[in-house]
């Protein structure tokens, strides 16, 4: 448990509002009119009014925009309002009208100390140090001076003027708390403690202190005292909803459930929204699904209104596989109002879950017209976009956000992986190089930097990487690195001793047992490899990941007999399990077994929503049955769902020529497949195949040409045959001819090519 004692002082956020308000004036002076709208934003900011202070300080602004002051106090309302972009535009203002203004100097510098860059942090640090030389005993600046010190690692400045900011406000329990921090961060608990028990006898009467020295027992792993202090803080308030989420919170952690639920049930009846779903979260947990679900739909009927707790109801309806559920209640709220954005988003992205892409995009596409600069709607679009296979469109959603947002650290990452899997490691290091300081030595940043290495075989920074992260967390991504590098290495003995420690961590995690079975295979020993494999499906029964991947072993042995039983086990341990249900169907597919494979497949798609997976693998079932026009049908519904299939656009184009398609169709979908994967010797087969049909006889022969190449198959040298015959050059066709007929003369290519030369040859006699 860490420790989370740091306190920032500052005004409520309060969700900005719009509002229109008309006012008139007949104030005779600017001055005048100024001071007026100063006064009653001022008061509208004590009750707590934001949007209209906002607004009468933009009246202020207008009618003295040379005044320092009316910039300065529509700042704070901004900052207030969680507007912090342009709460620090009005302080630069203020700033820039009066570089002497101490309010506008201290804010700004406290905004910048919790910045993330710890270049912007010095940059704060320097500003606090000028305020402090003019007013020298002032606790604010004192505190957020020390503020910037802790997070720059500067623990003796940081305390003496912690020290100093509790002298000069001694009534200031945020500053107690901060030093307690600063004496942590020096390994000095005896000293934290004696810091917060002082502030206990200082505050005698406060919940407060006593939940955070409760919470420094708890990071001590000293749950006696913990649990103590959190009952002392629910004896002087017993609705502090802290102390008692504290403490239902250590009792669950320290094995007492049953002490824990009463605590966690009360919390459900507070008034702080914030800790309402904490008894649903802990029946979530226990595993009481219907109990969870009839708990969040409670709270979702005691406050229609109340959209935070609708995502929450949505989000677990998500969890419960209950996608129709969340997409009525959101359907429901957008009835009542069209312009509900949350419900659009949350909408849009149940959709893409359903397969549902086209009224996935038009959901986040409103989203997008009314909300452009918000970076969960590029990333919502970037979701969307990886699902239909777009990877180039996901990159541009996610630096998108990454734009809007630099902080977002999780879509930085994504963003990574993605270039990554399409072979840019050193733009996913540039964009893991961008990252905030803080952020840089993450251990996720560095699990991502060795991926990139290792995707470029730079063995040397990978090993650097994986042991830098190694001591910082023995995380499943660094281990399955660790055991990657020590295979490389023939380190196999190693390398399965990190891959165990991750199974042992989660045995689902199928990516170890696949690198395992990999460490085998680099010896020669895959029969080892397989009783290994069976002995961990053996020792976990009920898993049907691991039933799953021993089938799929099995089938790449060749046991396809061993493998339909561990899938069928998969489906036993889960009906729903939709993997199994495609292996088994790719079976059938194996052996030419269409009817049990197209039953499958429609069963897949019939009852767990459109799946572009299954409905390709349909067609390719539908082209080797010989049913070109299912087959077509079934690839025009991949690519409606994802438009850069590179394999079903270039089936298409094929099946379309075969069936004697002469349109634009064909020449368009086998060109954006090349496009999609250039260095693809069937995709290159299938463009010289359609230039073939439509004449162009030179380029043809280009692109059939490179095909063989790459990939020297008698399909592809009969295309390439008749397509110098067509050319007029028939001694070359002859050959490459003759070597096809060698190599399968019974392709039904083959008699399609001789009747080729024939009519060439008949063209060409005298």
């Amino acid at each position: 448990m860490r420790l989370e004692l740091s306190l920032r002082r500052g005004g409520l956020v309060i969700p900005l509002l719009i509002v229109a308000l008309a006012s008139s004036s007949c104030l005779r002076s600017p001055e005048a009119k100024s001071a007026a709208a100063l006064e009653a934003g001022k008061k509208l900011m004590e009750q707590k009014d934001t949007p209209r202070a906002i607004l009468q300080f933009r009246n202020a602004v207008q009618a003295t925009p040379r005044n320092p002051e009316v910039h300065y106090q529509l700042a704070l309302a901004y900052l207030a309002a969680g507007d912090a972009r342009n709460g620090i535009g009005s302080l630069r203002r203020a700033l820039e009208l009066n570089p002497q203004h101490a309010g506008a100097r201290f804010r700004l510098a406290d905004l910048m100390a919790q910045l993330p860059d710890l270049e912007v942090v010095k940059d704060a640090k320097q500003r606090l140090e000028a305020l402090l030389q003019d007013a020298p005993g002032n606790a604010d600046t004192l505190h957020t001076l020390a503020f910037t010190e802790l997070k720059l690692g500067e623990l003796e400045k940081a305390t003496r003027h912690l020290e100093q900011a509790i002298a000069a406000a001694p009534q200031e329990l945020a500053f107690a708390v901060s030093l307690a921090e600063a004496k942590l961060q020096q390994k000095d608990p005896k000293g934290a403690e004696s810091v917060l028990t002082k502030a206990i006898q200082d505050f005698p009467k406060s919940a407060d202190a006593l939940v955070i020295l409760g919470r420094f027992y708890a990071g001590q792993n000293n749950a006696v005292e913990a649990e103590r202090r959190f009952r002392q803080a629910i004896s002087v308030d017993p609705n502090h909803g802290a102390a008692v989420l504290n403490l239902a919170t250590l009792l669950y952690q320290t094995g007492r459930k049953q002490d824990a639920e009463p605590f966690f049930k009360r919390l459900s009846s507070f008034s702080d929204k914030a800790l309402q779903p904490a008894y649903a979260n802990y029946l979530f947990q226990e595993g009481r699904r219907d109990e969870a679900l009839k708990e969040v739909e409670r709270l979702v009927k005691q406050d229609p209104d109340d959209r935070v707790a609708r995502t929450r109801l949505v989000t677990a309806y998500q969890s419960a596989g209950r996608l129709p559920d969340g997409q009525k209640l959101l359907s429901d709220a957008l009835k009542k109002n069209q312009k509900d954005l949350d419900a659009l988003l949350q909408r849009g992205e149940l959709y893409i879950q359903a397969g549902k892409y086209a009224e996935a995009e038009a959901d986040l596409n409103s989203v997008l017209r009314l909300k452009p600069d918000a970076p969960e709607i590029h990333y919502a679009l970037s979701k969307l976009y990886q699902a239909r296979g777009g990877s180039i469109r996901q990159r541009e959603e996610l630096t998108a956000a990454l734009r809007l947002n630099p902080l977002l650290l999780q879509i930085r990452l994504e963003l990574a992986a993605s270039l990554i899997r399409d072979k840019a490691a050193q733009a996913a290091l540039d964009t893991l190089d961008q990252a905030p300081e803080d952020q840089k030595r993450t251990v996720a940043i560095i699990e991502q930097r060795n991926w990139a290495f290792l995707s470029t075989k730079q063995s040397a920074e990978a090993r650097k990487g994986v042991d830098l992260g190694l001591a910082k967390a023995r995380t499943p991504d660094l281990l399955l690195q660790d055991a990657i590098l020590k295979i490389d290495f023939k380190r196999y003995p190693e390398a399965r001793q990190s891959l165990r420690e991750i199974l042992g961590k989660n045995p689902e995690d199928l990516r170890a047992l696949r690198t395992l079975v990999g460490s085998y295979m680099a010896q020669n020993q895959l029969r080892v490899a397989v009783n290994e494999v069976r002995a961990y499906a053996v020792a976990h029964p009920k898993s049907a990941d691991v039933q799953y991947f021993l089938g799929n072993l099995l089938l790449q042995t060749g046991d396809r007999t061993q493998a339909k039983q561990a899938l069928a086990t998969a489906k036993a341990i889960n009906p729903n399990y939709a993997p199994a249900d495609m292996s088994l169907a790719q079976i059938d597919l194996l052996e030419s077994n269409w009817k049990d494979a197209r039953q499958e497949l429609t069963t897949i798609l019939s009852t767990k929503g459109e799946n572009p997976f299954a409905r390709q693998w349909l067609g390719m079932l539908e082209a080797a049955a010989g049913d070109k026009t299912a087959a077509i049908a079934d690839f025009r519904k991949v690519i409606q769902l994802q438009p850069d299939n590179a394999k079903a656009l270039n089936n298409l184009a094929f099946l379309l020529v075969e069936t004697g398609d002469r349109t634009e169709e064909p020449l368009k979908f086998a060109e954006r497949a090349k496009e999609l994967e250039p260095d693809n010797p069937d995709f290159e087969d299938t463009l010289g195949w359609v230039l073939y049909s439509r004449d162009v006889y030179e380029l043809a022969v280009k692109h059939l040409e490179t095909s063989f190449l790459k990939k020297p198959t008698p399909l592809v040298q009969y295309h390439l045959a008749m397509a110098y015959f067509k050319k007029g050059d028939g001694n070359r066709g002859k050959t490459t001819l003759d070597a096809a007929l060698r190599g399968d003369p019974k392709l039904p290519e083959a008699k399609l090519a001789q009747q080729v030369a024939q009519e060439a040859a008949a063209k060409n006699r005298p």
